[in-house]
């Protein structure tokens, strides 16, 4: 084995050494999780996979709502998020009246995200000029 390609070995083992060590004592979620953050340099949230039963005549109408959410939200979110996203509007408008106004505040919170910084300020202004 030429010097540089032994030399390259030795440098990966190194740097992966301490995924052993982890590996042995992390559960396998969470090692998988710590892995993925080295490689890609983002921390990635817990996850589990849900299933349930839904019949071939709600296939269409479901996959058509995740579509629609991915165009409004940007076509680079997952359609878990998407779904996520489906569920928090349905949340909001079920909550406006009478409902339980912590899941509208999160509904609300969920929606914020989406602002781009100059109309999270326009958001707030009557809060602000209200309170002056």
């Amino acid at each position: 084995m030429p010097f540089q390609s032994q030399h390259l070995l030795q440098s990966q083992r190194a740097r992966l050494a301490p995924f052993f060590c982890k590996g042995r004592k992390l559960p396998k979620e969470d090692f998988r999780r710590e892995v993925e953050k080295e490689l890609t340099g983002k921390e990635e949230e817990p996850s589990e996979l849900i299933y349930f039963k839904v019949y071939e005549g709600q296939i269409h109408v479901i996959e058509q709502a995740i579509e629609t959410a991915a165009v409004m939200l940007g076509t680079d979110k997952s359609r878990g998020y998407c779904l996520e996203m489906i569920c928090v509007d349905l949340e909001a408008g079920a909550n406006l009246d009478n409902g339980n106004p912590e899941i509208l505040l999160h509904s609300i919170r969920q929606f914020f995200k989406f602002l781009p910084g100059e109309l999270r300020h326009t958001f707030f202004a009557p809060a602000h000029q209200k309170a002056s």
